[in-house]
């Protein structure tokens, strides 16, 4: 006698996140199920999630910090430009 080993989960995601991600799986070929294991199985791949996150700007945390840490040190820089122009020169330099 064979033993079904699948397991079944359940997650709640308001209707329109689910609408628009059936439709968009619907236009490469997916169902739902198919593609929450096939994410499944990527993060078994890569031991993590296959897939870069963005903040809400387009930035990866990694940049999104990095910008927050330029623009708090542009606050306490010791020069100023007038000019985009001489900024670039002494940056060049």
């Amino acid at each position: 006698m064979s033993q079904k080993t699948d397991s079944q989960i359940q997650i709640r995601i308001d209707a329109a996140t689910k609408k628009k991600t059936q439709k968009i799986l619907e236009n490469i070929g997916l169902d739902i199920s198919s593609a929450v294991r096939l994410f499944f199985k990527q993060i078994i791949n890569t031991g993590g999630l296959p897939l870069e996150t963005r903040d809400e700007n387009g930035f990866t945390l990694k940049k999104s910090l990095e910008l927050k840490e330029a623009i708090i040190g542009a606050g306490t820089a010791k020069e100023s430009y007038k000019k985009s122009g001489d900024l670039i020169k002494s940056l060049l330099a």
